[in-house]
């Protein structure tokens, strides 16, 4: 079933709920006289201050708000429950007997889904609530969707003890520094959920991959990058998380052009996929992993020098991350463990494990032509199966390695020892590793 599909057979498909807010006795009681008849759920406020305390714990799927009402108006009620990141997808009527160009204007600015002038004929009156219910159960359906993969997102980044709170960090990380480059409040969002999300396509990879502590072979390494393609295609169908799939995919690009998947350089990276590589790698440098000890601040705003000077990162990006300071970082990771996520991940770690078993990897040829993007799906489910589906066994029966490279030392957590080692054959191409530095030998996970 495509998410999004309100599923049938279920709870939701009775009418819905309705909260009505009028100081008028007589409206309150035609209104719920006429919705109780058909089925609706009726809730009552006679004045704006009630309804704006009752609504979030009602929880209903629209409201009818009178415009003119003692101590808060409908415009105003209106406003504060669309600026609400809890209430601003309820859909919202405003039931008003004032005719005025300016008066509708208001409305629309206060963020009002739709109108019904006094009196109102009852048969419009069901047929505006019953359309507005449709659609916010069309939007509930797709707000469960992201929120399943945010949960499985933490879920995967429970596997590995040594990143958990990494999510949180990642994402409290990139909105400071988005706030301070001047970004809007939709990116800003996307930088959040992008802190969650970026590696949510390691579902995709094996345990014995992804919690390996030495250097990862040339096919390993090719299968670990996979995990943006795969990512990206689990994301592919929400709407509410388009702005994000650019920092799924692009993250591990780096401004030298020698990162991945695509090895864009320069500005051709999004930048909020930018700012999510730069707060990436500090985050791995300050932490602790199986391959290093953490390193203190400012050691790590060092590191992140030297890659600028290098090239690899933009210079005004890691100066205005720097910027903010050592003492507001480590405030910010501290805010993290708080976050609910960080202890929903610290549950989930003792016994997760939700890996594609290691004979389930995706073709080697297959990643390297990044077809994981365009896997036919329809839902969560159905793109699960799919990489379940079309793997082989590139592991487990070790596939001979490229024969113009020997061995490498590149991973996707970067865990290349202090001189990058390619044994190539006299006069055989070089292989490029992906990301060479100190900070990137160190780096994200």
């Amino acid at each position: 079933m495509p998410l999004g599909t309100p599923p049938t057979g279920s709870p939701r498909t009775s009418p819905g709920k309705v909260f009505i807010t009028d100081d008028t006795p007589a409206t309150l009681t035609l209104f719920n006289r006429v919705l109780s008849s058909k089925g609706f759920v009726v809730c009552e406020a006679a004045d704006g201050a009630t309804a704006l305390a009752a609504i979030p714990h009602e929880r209903p799927d629209v409201v009818l708000l009178d415009v003119m009402m003692p101590i808060v108006d409908g415009f105003e009620v209106c406003r504060r429950l669309k600026s609400d990141p809890d209430t601003r997808l309820l859909p919202v009527v405003l039931v008003t007997g004032l005719q005025d160009r300016d008066s509708r204007l208001a409305g629309i600015d206060a963020g009002a889904d739709d109108f019904l002038t006094k009196p109102v004929d009852v048969h419009e009156l069901l047929a505006r609530v019953r359309s507005l219910i449709r659609i916010k159960r069309y939007t509930d359906a797709l707000d469960s969707a992201e929120a399943v993969i945010r949960s499985l997102a933490l879920t995967i980044e429970a596997r590995d003890p040594y990143t958990v709170g990494h999510c949180e960090r990642l994402a409290g990380y990139a909105v400071a520094l988005g706030e301070r480059v001047g970004l809007d409040h939709e990116d800003l969002r996307a930088l959040d959920h992008g802190g969650y999300l970026h590696d949510l396509g390691k579902i995709a990879i094996p345990d014995a991959l992804l919690l390996k502590s030495g250097p990862l072979t040339a096919i390993e390494f090719e299968i670990m990058k996979s995990h943006t393609f795969v990512g990206d295609a689990l994301c592919g169908e929400l709407h509410s998380l388009q702005r994000v799939r650019p920092i799924i995919l692009h993250h591990h690009e780096r401004h030298d052009g020698r990162g991945y998947p695509l090895g864009l350089r320069g500005e051709e990276i999004p930048l909020v996929a930018q700012i999510m590589g730069i707060v990436d790698v500090y985050d791995a440098l300050t932490t602790a992993r199986p391959y290093k000890p953490a390193w203190p601040s400012d050691r790590a705003g060092e590191e992140l020098q030297r890659e600028m000077r290098a090239g690899r990162m933009r210079g005004d990006l890691v100066r205005t991350f720097l910027d903010l300071g050592g003492p507001r970082l480590v405030e910010i990771a501290r805010a993290a463990q708080a976050r609910p996520g960080c202890a929903l991940a610290t549950r989930l770690r003792p016994a997760t494990s939700l890996a594609v078993p290691p004979e389930h990897v995706p073709p080697v040829s297959a990643v390297r032509r990044g077809r994981t993007k365009a896997l036919p799906h329809h839902d969560l489910a159905d793109l699960t199966a799919c990489l379940a589906d079309g793997i082989d066994s590139a592991i487990r029966q070790r596939q001979p390695e490229d024969p113009d490279v020997e061995t490498t030392s590149s991973s996707d957590r970067h865990r290349l020892p202090d001189v990058q080692r390619e044994r190539v054959r006299p006069g055989r191409r070089t292989r490029e590793a992906a990301f060479a530095s100190p900070a990137v030998r160190a780096g994200p996970a």
